[in-house]
């Protein structure tokens, strides 16, 4: 997914740089090799149906809320990364040794999976930025946020998300071109150095030229990578700081010091679950930013030393790493069902509502569940 626009593509297609080591992961590439294709396409089928679980269960009625309808734009984006990127782990698994590999179709196919996986990849990075951004709303400025985050204006910014971040991917989609290329090969199809062999014409995706490939790289490292992590850095941070401070205040609202007894009187038991509710909300959203954050940062350091270096970089450090980078990535998009199974009351008892309706825990009053709403809290 992360190394689609330079690595599937065959390794003819980057001219190495200047005869500098910075690093030496051939062997780390090639022991995990074994392992990626089978643990890519588990990866996949289990975030496809985690993702397909979510939408329903994000979209049943009374699940509905501007929070939620952000999370169900982010499990669609997803979902279709991860279905998208099955077919992928097929033909890339393939014998690259023979020249019937590299057919026409191929990098058609190669050239679509490199420009719809970062296209939805980064809608999926803005979705997680508004997600922040929308709760970030909800503990700092309560009494905005009906206003603010309605339903409608949640709608706009997820419609405006998908098409403004398939526009800025339109450069990925411009740099690539496809290319045939006379190649070698002996009596069996297989590609040799042998330039008294045979030749026949296969077909590769590449950059249009150098200046083509910068853009993309730019694009890619700072506009995809770069600023979200940053955005996402920031207001993280921000959440948890909140998190502190609304700790704090309640504490000081049970415990009012002597001399403020007179002035203050104990908060009711409804705005202090309003409160917890609110928190619990938060704290299952930083878990997901966190752990989106702990896959997308490395990436965006990485494309900036792309950018800066150079293609020698990029081939000896990044691309040996691509595999191990796209399997976490994949492993980022399918656990948020785990995460909200773990911390949210509410979503596990709409999921047994809506899957397993006879069991006897469904029936518990839903007074008592945990919302993935965002409340409104007036401090």
């Amino acid at each position: 997914m992360n190394d689609t626009l330079n690595e599937t593509y065959t390794n003819v297609t980057l001219r190495p740089g200047p005869n500098v080591t910075y690093c030496d992961l051939k062997d780390v590439r090639k022991a995990f090799a074994v392992y990626y294709p089978y643990l890519s396409l588990v990866i996949c089928i289990f975030g496809s149906v985690t993702n397909v679980l979510n939408i329903c269960v994000l979209t049943s009625k009374q699940m509905r809320c501007p929070t939620n309808l952000i999370l169900t734009a982010l499990a669609f984006a997803n979902l279709l990364v991860m279905v998208e990127y099955i077919p992928f782990v097929f033909l890339y698994n393939e014998n690259k040794a023979f020249a019937s590999h590299f057919t026409y179709s191929l990098a058609v196919f190669i050239s679509f999976h490199a420009v719809f996986t970062q296209a939805f990849h980064f809608i999926s990075c803005c979705l997680t930025v508004i997600l922040a951004i929308w709760q970030y709303i909800a503990v700092k400025f309560p009494q905005n946020n009906n206003k603010w985050c309605s339903n409608n204006r949640t709608k706009i910014t997820i419609l405006l998300t998908y098409v403004l971040c398939s526009i800025v991917c339109v450069p990925l989609n411009l740099s690539l071109t496809i290319s045939g290329k006379a190649v070698n090969v002996d009596d069996n199809g297989k590609l040799s150095k042998n330039k008294s062999m045979p030749n026949v014409t296969i077909y590769v995706t590449r950059y249009v030229d150098d200046n083509y490939q910068h853009v993309s790289s730019y694009v890619y490292a700072i506009a995809i990578k770069l600023i979200p992590s940053v955005l996402l850095t920031v207001l993280t941070t921000l959440l948890i700081i909140e998190l502190l401070h609304a700790k704090e205040r309640r504490k000081n609202l049970m415990n009012p010091k002597k001399d403020e007894n007179a002035k203050m009187r104990k908060p009711s038991q409804r705005f202090l679950d309003k409160e917890k509710q609110t928190d619990r909300t938060t704290r299952m959203l930083v878990a997901v930013l966190l752990l989106f954050l702990m896959v997308e940062f490395p990436q965006a350091i990485f494309g900036m030393f792309n950018v800066i270096i150079g293609q020698t970089f990029e081939l000896q450090c990044y691309q040996p790493l691509g595999d191990i980078v796209d399997v976490l990535t994949l492993t980022n998009f399918s656990i948020n069902f785990i995460l909200y199974c773990i911390m949210s009351k509410k979503f596990r008892m709409v999921f047994k509502e809506s899957f397993f309706p006879y069991l006897p825990c469904s029936n518990i009053s839903k007074e008592n569940w945990i919302s993935l709403n965002t409340i409104q809290t007036y401090v």
